[in-house]
């Protein structure tokens, strides 16, 4: 799901667009395996185990509402979230998007940022991913992004953007700031400019 290049201001391109880290979807894999696997086994030994069919197939039935449960819960719902939330790091701001029927989003300019560091423990470092924490100057504080792939490569590149986002700050304002006309002086009519 690419970001819509619509949302975009007209002078705005994309740098980075990713998704959550593919470790977040190691425990749903784990919980699709063991649900399956358990709903299999149980499903099968219920007929062994009742010799009545009435029985046999309520116990089915519950067996399979349990596990459909746990799907959704612990496999669907995780799955969803990852492939509806998106990180976009473009030259003006980061954006923060999450959900497919109802959407949350946050962004934040980078003209705003004051700091950003990262966190990330052994097993994600193995993994080359972490925890993104952008400290901003506006009412809103902090961005904490959890699971970003490449994080200090993104660190890096949000500093990066920054600079030239200031940079292309100063030039447009230079343009944009008539020029001023010398001013004199009453006590002594010399010129100085402003």
């Amino acid at each position: 799901m690419a970001y819509p290049q619509k949302l975009l201001a007209d002078d705005e391109s994309i740098v980075y667009e990713m998704k959550p880290h593919w470790r977040t979807l190691v425990f749903p894999v784990f919980w699709l395996l063991v649900t399956v696997g358990l709903w299999s086994f149980f499903f099968a030994k219920s007929g062994s185990w009742f010799d009545t069919g009435a029985v046999r197939s309520t116990l089915r039935w519950g067996i399979s509402i349990v596990a459909l449960f746990v799907l959704v819960v612990f496999v669907i719902r995780p799955v969803v979230y990852w492939y509806s939330t998106q990180y976009v790091l473009t030259d003006h701001r980061i954006i923060i998007r999450t959900g497919i029927i109802a959407r949350r989003g946050r962004d934040m300019p980078l003209s705003r940022i004051n700091d950003v560091s990262f966190a990330h423990g052994v097993i994600e470092r193995f993994l080359n991913c972490g925890t993104l924490v952008v400290e901003s100057a506006g009412t809103q504080g902090q961005l904490v992004i959890a699971n970003v792939p490449n994080v200090e490569t993104i660190q890096r590149e949000i500093y990066r953007l920054h600079d030239e986002d200031d940079m292309r700050r100063r030039s447009e304002a230079e343009h944009r700031s008539p020029r001023t006309a010398p001013e004199t002086t009453p006590e002594t009519g010399d010129t100085r400019p402003i």
